[in-house]
């Protein structure tokens, strides 16, 4: 039988902006239901949760942390997930293993970026939301301005459940805006009576019942109430604020009380997953069908990968055989353990609601739902976002060179916002990321954990070559040695080739004279169009004739770039009855498309993508102005809650890859953006000038 009935197990995941005390909180929690001898400190590298080398380096959290405690007969299972928007990524996974998501946020800074961003996560995850205003004891705090903010951005919902005695040096306590006290303590920046009324409508809200018997005046019990609070933390109606100190200890018990009172249970959150074609509601009991998920993945130099588990039905046992749903494979769970920060204990059975962690399963990947046989439900796969910055990265060193690809995989392993891509067009493993920051960081993990020294820069642009006129030519490959010679001959007509063409409309006889056949890339809008007439280039000679074309294509002509959106028509050629074989009907053929091009008025096409900036409102004049020296083109604008506006436009790749710094230095930080391939254009005839400088450059350097 698993340790703890599904009712009792809270699990709650601490997310905000960095530097709100989510860490300080959590360890403070920690140390006073029994866990070490003194609160763990960030500061002093002490913390529980703080375990990795950087982010004891850093003082801030990097990846999030899984720790746990008992109160009141209850299970918290604790998440603290990193704050800064470098790291979104580790909040994603932990939202996923939670039904309760505390957003923390600094009474002296207020809402900042990412607060905004955890909060929508977190309503996107489809989890009760809490807000816990964090150090009040700070120096300027304005507390009402601080709840009229809050409601101002994240809605009328967010309703105090308890109230600041005192702010900055003053703060000593908080009162319940649920159970009123009999008399008001002095030193109220807040009255709780007068928050009291907005918080029941908020209550009642989510229960008809409740709010019929409530407007009939009818007194509800506080098991009513109390219950009518979790409901509505589940429904959104609701979203309490509390108030403490992490660094004083005020208002951390009366917290760590709400979590226990209120918080959801894995009853209270309605999951579903998907049987088949299905889609079917996953009941956390112990005696169903196993239903798990991996939520995080952590590659640990001591107990090597470790896979974090949270377990919403049935129950998984060590020994027993699961089913990875996204490859189909058995699996053996050979080990079980409950996580304290960095610190494991074996476990022999979890139950629903329950987080643990399995090790050395290497073909378990961060997503992936366990079922207990292959017809099981699949979970919804956790969405991640998409990675805004890129730096090209190869080995310092050529020892390196075996180990850096193994290295970088790992990495891409445990952090969903990382991946490793190697671009064939330009040669180059680039390494894409949420920031400069996360990269920094990452390049430290591969110096520190896998001994890697790396060099990187800003990636090459992936420009295509085109042509903007058709031009007409041949060329012969003669080339005699002792013995057998090389000879073949083609000649080409090479034309743009307009896009979103129906080949089959557009490839005919009537459009192109004697053609026999044509091949069409709809990728490169490519299309290879044999008109020979008389066996002037021999039936067996064509594909080699093909390959030559494309394989100087893949080379470029102008600058080194892939050659797109072209026709290249082969109408003549000569050959020789000895001299001619594949090899000088390829050369031949690289050699005339190559000549041709050149005559076809050839132009470089940049990669233009779609942007969606988030600014400031009083920002924008900047960030608009930035956007016209950057090519970029403004396509309309929208408002944002909390006095933001949506900046949409396209620019070029190439003014995107130095962007973030610009856009936070210009917005303070609280600027965001996200971009997506749109389409090519062609370069400016100045900018293109440069960068067939620079090809020409570094072919001479080679």
């Amino acid at each position: 039988m698993p340790r703890y009935n599904v009712e009792d197990i809270r699990n709650v995941v601490l997310v905000g902006h960095g530097a709100t005390g989510k860490t300080t909180l959590a360890d403070l929690m920690l140390f006073k239901e029994g866990h070490g001898s003194r609160a763990g400190s960030v500061d002093d590298g002490t913390s529980v949760l703080d375990t990795d080398e950087e982010e004891k380096e850093r003082k801030f959290s990097i990846t999030s942390a899984v720790a746990h405690f008992d109160r009141d007969g209850k299970r918290i299972n604790l998440i603290d997930a990193p704050g800064y928007p470098d790291f979104i990524g580790q909040v994603c996974g932990a939202l996923r293993a939670v039904e309760t998501a505390v957003i923390v946020i600094s009474a002296g800074a207020g809402i900042e970026v990412n607060t905004r961003k955890v909060f929508q996560l977190a309503g996107e995850a489809g989890v009760g939301r809490m807000i816990l205003v964090n150090k009040c004891d700070m120096d300027n705090v304005r507390i009402p301005e601080l709840v009229e903010s809050i409601k101002e951005v994240f809605g009328q919902a967010c309703v105090p459940l308890n109230v600041p005695i005192g702010s900055a040096s003053t703060f000593s306590g908080v009162v319940s805006t649920l159970k009123l006290p009999d008399s008001i303590p002095d030193g109220m920046e807040i009255d709780p009576q007068d928050v009291h009324q907005k918080l029941m409508d908020a209550i009642v809200e989510a229960d008809d019942e409740l709010m019929e018997r409530f407007l009939e005046g009818e007194e509800l019990s506080d098991d009513e109430i109390a219950g009518g609070v979790t409901r509505a933390i589940a429904a959104g109606t609701l979203i309490p604020i509390f108030f403490a100190s992490s660094k004083t200890d005020v208002g951390v018990d009366e917290f760590m009380d709400v979590l226990v009172q209120f918080a959801l249970s894995p009853k209270d959150l309605k999951r579903t997953g998907k049987k088949g074609d299905e889609e079917v509601e996953i009941t956390p009991a112990p005696d169903q069908p196993l239903v798990a998920q991996v939520f995080k993945t952590r590659i640990d130099p001591f107990v090597a990968k470790m896979s974090y588990i949270r377990v919403f039905a049935g129950t998984l046992k060590k020994d027993m055989s699961v089913t990875n749903m996204r490859s189909g494979q058995t699996l053996r769970i050979t080990q079980l353990f409950e996580v304290q920060g960095g610190s494991q204990e074996p476990l022999d059975e979890a139950g629903p609601g329950e987080i643990v962690a399995v090790v050395k399963m290497e073909d378990l990947k961060t997503g992936d739902t366990l079922a207990d046989g292959p017809d099981g439900v699949v979970l919804p796969e956790i969405r991640f976002p998409r990675t805004m910055v890129s730096l090209a990265v190869e080995p310092k060193s050529r020892a390196d060179q075996a180990k850096i690809s193994d290295a970088l995989h790992k990495i891409e392993d445990e952090d969903q916002t990382f991946k490793i891509v190697r671009e064939a067009q330009t040669k180059e493993m680039v390494m894409h990321g949420m920031s400069e920051l996360h990269l920094q960081i990452i390049e430290e993990r591969l110096r520190k954990r896998d001994k890697v020294e790396v060099v990187t820069r800003i990636p090459k642009v992936p420009y295509r070559e085109t042509c903007t006129a058709t031009a007409t030519g041949s060329y012969r490959h003669k080339k005699q040695t002792g013995g057998a010679g090389q000879f073949g001959e083609v000649h080409f007509r090479i034309s743009p080739c307009p896009r979103d063409i129906n080949p089959e409309e557009y490839f005919t006889k009537e459009r192109f004279e004697n053609m026999r056949e044509y091949r069409y890339d709809p990728e490169l809008n490519f299309c290879f169009v044999d008109r020979i007439t008389g066996g002037s280039v021999p039936n067996q000679f064509i594909p080699a004739v093909e390959k030559g074309v494309r394989e100087r294509m893949a080379q470029g002509v102008l600058a080194g770039y892939q050659v797109q959106d072209v026709i290249c028509e082969l109408f003549f050629g000569k050959d020789h009855p000895v001299d001619s074989n594949e090899t000088a009907f390829k050369t031949a053929a690289s050699m005339c498309f190559k000549q041709v091009f050149l005559e076809a008025r050839p132009v470089l096409l940049e990669p233009i993508v779609q942007m969606e900036i988030l600014v400031p409102a009083d920002k924008l004049g900047d960030v608009t102005s930035d956007l016209n020296t950057r090519r970029g083109r403004m396509e309309g604008m929208e408002n944002a809650p909390g006095g933001f506006q949506i900046i949409k436009a396209k620019l070029p790749l190439a003014e995107v890859l130095t962007y973030s710094r610009a856009l936070s230095s210009m917005t303070g930080g609280q600027g965001t953006f996200t971009y997506e391939f749109s389409h090519y254009e062609m370069v400016p005839p100045n900018e293109q000038a440069k960068i067939v400088a620079a090809a020409q450059k570094e072919k001479d350097e080679e």
